[in-house]
C-alpha cells in the first residue's frame, strides 16, 4: 500500500479531470500510445488505469505508412549488365592449323577450328576468356579446352574462327590483352 502520496480535494479532480482530456484529445489525434491500442498487442487485454491515482504519460508514436515497403528490393544489388571480367595481361596469340581439325584435345573433346575456342598453359578447362586485338579493337570470347601453345613466346593458340573475327589470318599471330570472364 503506498502512504503520502494521496491528492485531496478539488486538485484531485482537476487532475484527473486534465488527465482524462489529455488522454481523449490524444486518442483522437492519434497520438495514444501503440501499447494501449487493440492494434498493436490484440491477446493483451487493456489495463485499466485510475486517472486519480497515476500520472498520464503520453507517448508519441509515429504515424506507420500505408504502403508495405519490402526491404529486399532495398538490400539486393541490381544484377550486372555485363559479365565480369579479370583482366590476365596481353600476349601473343595464333591460330590452329588446319591439320588439327577433328582431333582430341587436351580436355577430351574433338577440336572444331569453326568454333570459338582455344588453348592456353594454364587455365582451366572451360573458362570464358576475352581475347581483343588492341591492334584494331576487335574481340571475342573464346573456351579454353586444349593445352598449349608450345611455341615459344606464344600465350594462346585460337580457333581459326575465332582468328578471323581477331582479324589475324593474314599475319597468322597478333599480340592480344586477355581477360577472364568470371561465370
Amino acid at each position: 500500500m503506498r502512504t503520502g502520496n494521496r491528492i485531496e480535494g478539488l486538485k484531485a479532480r482537476s487532475f484527473a479531470s486534465r488527465s482524462v482530456q489529455a488522454l481523449v484529445a490524444a486518442g483522437l489525434l492519434g497520438l495514444a500510445p501503440l501499447a494501449a491500442s487493440s492494434a498493436a498487442a490484440p491477446d493483451v487485454p487493456a489495463v485499466r488505469v485510475d486517472p486519480a491515482t497515476s500520472a498520464a504519460v503520453i507517448e508519441l508514436v509515429p504515424v506507420q505508412p500505408t504502403a508495405e515497403v519490402t526491404g529486399s528490393s532495398l538490400t539486393e544489388a541490381p544484377s550486372p549488365s555485363a559479365p565480369q571480367e579479370a583482366a590476365l595481361g596481353r600476349g601473343n596469340a595464333s591460330y590452329y592449323a588446319a591439320k588439327f581439325q577433328g582431333r582430341r584435345t587436351a580436355s577430351g573433346e574433338r577440336f572444331d577450328n569453326d568454333d570459338l575456342t582455344a588453348a592456353h598453359r594454364t587455365l582451366p578447362f572451360g573458362s570464358l576468356v576475352r581475347v581483343t586485338n588492341p591492334a584494331n579493337g576487335k574481340s571475342v570470347v573464346v573456351r579454353i579446352n586444349d593445352r598449349g601453345p608450345f611455341s615459344a613466346g606464344r600465350t594462346i593458340d585460337v580457333s581459326r574462327a575465332a582468328a578471323v573475327e581477331l582479324g589475324m589470318i593474314a599475319r597468322g599471330h597478333a599480340a592480344v590483352e586477355l581477360a577472364l570472364i568470371a561465370d
